[in-house]
């Protein structure tokens, strides 16, 4: 199944297989085909399409993120004192 483009006694311009080509169509080149169609003047202005920007996979950071809490020095130090000592909060607000 090979693909060419041709021309036919109108002017139009059209992709068939080489099978289907009657005899009074024209086989042109693929430059010829790409001006006359216009598809040539499309993907001059447009692009090809492609990627968007940042459209790829988020990057994925080494740590996690840091929570910032903001405490009182005195609570930072009774924070801290409860950590050392295994001081078990649960408890303490049972009682």
């Amino acid at each position: 199944m090979e693909y060419v483009f041709i021309k036919d006694t109108e002017g139009f311009v059209l992709k068939k297989l080489k099978s289907e080509v009657c005899a009074d169509e024209e086989i042109i080149s693929e430059k010829e085909y790409m001006q006359t169609s216009g598809l040539a003047f499309y993907e001059k202005k447009f692009g090809h399409g492609g990627a968007r920007e940042n459209a790829g996979r988020k990057q994925k950071f080494g740590s996690p993120l840091e929570f910032q809490i903001r405490v009182t020095r005195e609570e930072k130090d009774f924070i801290s004192y409860a950590r050392k000592n295994n001081l078990n909060y649960s408890a303490l607000m049972k009682n």
